[in-house]
């Protein structure tokens, strides 16, 4: 069973240091400490354990301590920033648990750049050694990137030359889309397994800045102080990320406002989200109180934790049943809130917390199946998991039934909690069109029964309560029959419709390539390039072309 959580107390491979307005995480990975055993982790190489580390460490950042405005990302080792994903843990691995580690990889990376695009903290990567892989494709995701020129240091991307893949979590993208470094450079460097040294890498525009090694510090902490200057974030106190409820219990998981009700059988899992209860804080400072327990911080974490384990431990599991309970004004309210404090910074790392979580729900290849049925409260913030689901389902009973669902949408829906392609999950769903999405927008408050959201386009079918039992079974039945593969293209293909951001052309090239090439035997075949690296032996390749 693998789990997500951890604290700094029990990190094995990151130390996090901090001095006023500046954090540093140093990857100091020990070699003996892999998740999996049957390889060490030489030369900074990383696994998911290294990456699970690294994720708490930014949320530590971005709720524990306010007062940190850049943050410089360096190793601890001597001549050696980071060598990349280990490539024995690779070649142990199976294919389901390559490409959940690649994908997780690149969320966490894709979160550097979404805390700096939104939240205020700038990201410095500091090569102090030579960074190859997945080291250089974190340095990617940072803002800048200082490299020491000591002669011998390169940065390089060698999956192509060396191991027949690719880099797996969108070094190929980010090189031309975010650096726009020239496409035949580009093509050069990543079929060079040596890779390049400083001043030709700072030429070729895949780092910002060099310098010697007699200077290199006083240079990583001036330019840390300037980006550190750019920053809004205010200093003051801190909220604890004290540990998650989270339970186990027969047949699924219990959190404090997630439940996770898992149907082998029926190859389902049933996640019920509930609603605040009682009365919600009134200003900032009364969140602030409350901290990690206050309902939109809890709901974020804990809804996060939910996905990634039932993403890494359940295979087996293709459809996902998404259910809300509770009040829908309380969650409106609490929307209300978050609206009118948004620039508050623990109110922005809250929203950017779960507008990161949701994203994470969007490309976890599971098929999402939306249930609005008595008791439910899919009401703004919530009405995201309605909108990010690829069917949904209303009960549809008499006006004059006091029961009925209703649905209601929030200014939180047109804007604050992008997809992973930049653009509202309402607006996804329409091809933003303009015409229904403004439509939608005038219906922001209403209580919205089954033919209101089906006149909407909100809802997908809305069944009477006489066809509604069978209505669902059959549907959930018909998808659990199909292809799982074939699910996953199809799903990565419709989710995210017009036009095209980094994070999707990422996730869509590594969607495809994944389940492509890591099933290839010229990569894992007995004698393909991850099975035989480090041997000696050199890759059979099959040179047709396909």
């Amino acid at each position: 069973m693998i789990t997500f959580d951890t604290r700094p107390e029990r990190y094995d491979h990151w130390k996090l240091a901090f001095d006023g307005a500046i954090a540093t995480l140093t990857l100091d990975v020990a070699e003996d400490k892999g998740i999996q055993p049957g390889y060490k982790l030489k030369l900074n190489s990383y696994d998911l354990g290294v990456d699970i580390e690294l994720h708490d460490a930014l949320n530590r950042i971005r709720f524990e301590h306010p007062e940190v405005k850049a943050v410089v990302v360096t190793s601890g080792k001597s001549r050696m920033f980071c060598s990349g994903a280990n490539i024995y843990m690779l070649g142990l691995s199976t294919h389901a648990w390559k490409v959940n580690f690649c994908k997780f990889t690149n969320e966490t990376r894709n979160g550097i750049e979404d805390s700096s695009r939104h939240s205020g903290l700038k990201f410095l990567a500091a090569l102090n050694g030579a960074t190859a892989g997945g080291g250089y494709e974190l340095a990617l995701a940072c803002d800048e990137i200082a490299m020491i020129d000591d002669r011998s240091s390169a940065v390089s991307l060698p999956e192509v030359p060396l191991l027949g893949v690719l880099p797996g979590t969108g070094g190929l993208t980010r090189l031309v889309d975010k650096r726009k470094v020239r496409r035949d450079l580009a093509d050069v460097f990543c079929t060079t397994a040596e890779g390049v040294r400083a001043d030709r890498a700072r030429e070729w525009k895949l780092v910002d800045h060099v310098a010697k090694p007699q200077q290199f510090s006083e240079a990583i902490t001036a330019r840390a102080a300037e980006l550190a200057a750019l920053s809004d974030r205010p200093g003051g106190k801190g909220v604890e990320l004290k540990p998650l409820a989270r339970r186990a219990v027969e047949g699924g998981y219990h959190y404090g406002t997630v439940e996770v009700h898992l149907n082998p059988a029926a190859r389902t899992a049933q996640i019920t989200v509930s609603a605040p209860i009682g009365a919600q804080p009134a200003n900032p400072d009364a969140a602030l109180a409350l901290g990690a327990e206050w309902w939109p911080l809890k709901l974020a974490r804990e809804l996060d934790d939910a996905i990634l384990m039932l993403r890494h431990n359940h295979l087996d599991i293709g459809l996902w049943l998404l259910k809300t309970r509770g009040e829908r004004d309380a969650v409106l309210a609490v929307d209300a809130f978050l609206a009118q404090h948004a620039k508050h910074w623990f109110v922005r790392e809250t929203i950017g917390y779960l507008r990161r979580t949701l994203a994470r729900l969007d490309v976890s290849s599971r098929s999402l199946f939306a249930i609005v049925d008595q008791g439910s409260c899919f009401a703004g913030t919530l009405a995201e998991l309605l909108l990010a689901a690829d069917r949904s389902f209303m009960l549809r009973l008499p006006e004059e039934d006091k029961d009925a669902p209703h649905i209601a949408l929030s200014e939180l829906n047109f804007g604050t909690y992008p997809a992973v392609s930049g653009v509202s999950r309402i607006a996804a769903r329409f091809c933003e069109a303009d015409e229904p999405v403004e439509a939608a927008r005038q219906a922001i408050g209403e209580r919205l029964d089954a033919h209101d959201a089906s006149a909407l386009g909100l809802v997908t079918a809305a069944p009477d309560d006489l066809d509604w039992e069978d209505e669902i079974r059959l549907a959930i039945e018909e998808r659990a029959s199909l292809s799982p593969d074939a699910l996953t293209g199809m799903e990565a293909s419709l989710r995210f419709t017009g036009r095209e951001t980094m994070a999707t052309r990422i996730f869509g090239r590594l969607t495809a390539w994944q389940n492509w090439i890591f099933n290839r035997p010229n990569a894992v075949g007995d004698q393909g390039a991850l099975k035989v690296y480090g041997s000696g032996a050199k890759a059979k390749f099959n040179w047709d072309r396909i």
